[in-house]
């Protein structure tokens, strides 16, 4: 996915002056890969809704500055604005990478016809795997933040976390990490059943086994030009 958001909501660009100002229509890209009333499903190698295979054209969306209550995701209006010109241009996805999502916008996902793949930020609480001291009770947290999105009809997958650091996945070792991540993949699936679950993992770590998943998800890098 491009690691470059659209339209970024740290006051650039205010609503009343948005481009988006103008009716835009949404594109329903469902039209071509099932429903949005259908969960997507991996058979194979391939991700399908209904019996349709689906070809993820995404885009990351964030991280944003948030507002003064801790807010990413708060101005609705630009968001509506983004996600319309993402799905006039064939985009069909976008990925949180850093804070679950309001609910507000796996709804206006939705009426553009967008999925989103939702992230559960696992690689902020990896450290307390080797200091307990204060560490906060992981699960409610990971369960809350599911509760908060599970069935939704825009939903594409979880993403359990963003490239834990090497230098922690040497020093605690694959196997612990692995363990980890597949305690927080069950207590997903706990909440949302139906729901696709990933690690976006990045070639630094890629020894890591996670066989469990549901799907696999690395960022890769243009090392040169």
């Amino acid at each position: 996915m491009s690691t470059h958001p659209i339209a970024p909501l740290d006051g650039a660009i205010e609503p009343e002056t948005s481009p988006c100002e103008i009716i835009v229509v949404p594109r329903r890209v469902g039209a071509r890969a099932g429903t949005h009333e259908e969960r997507p499903r991996v058979a194979g190698k391939f991700l399908f809704v209904g019996g349709q295979k689906l070809y993820v054209r995404g885009v990351t969306y964030g991280a944003f500055r948030p507002d003064e209550k801790g807010n990413e995701y708060h101005d609705l209006k630009q968001i509506e604005c983004d996600f319309a010109q993402m799905a006039s241009v064939g985009i069909n996805t976008v990925r949180i990478p850093h804070t679950t999502p309001p609910r507000a916008l796996l709804d206006a996902a939705l009426r553009h016809g967008l999925r989103v793949m939702v992230g559960l930020s696992a690689e902020q609480y990896v450290g307390f795997l080797i200091d307990r001291k204060g560490a906060p009770d992981i699960a409610a947290l990971i369960r809350a933040r599911v509760r908060g999105c599970a069935g939704h009809p825009a939903l594409l997958c979880y993403a359990l976390g963003n490239e834990i650091p090497a230098s922690l996945v040497r020093w605690l070792g694959p196997r612990r990490i692995a363990r980890y991540l597949e305690r927080l993949y069950r207590i997903v699936k706990e909440e949302d059943p139906d729901g696709l679950v990933t690690y976006v993992n990045y070639p630094t770590t890629e020894y890591l086994e996670l066989p469990f998943l549901d799907l696999l998800c690395f960022n890769v890098y243009l090392e040169s030009h």
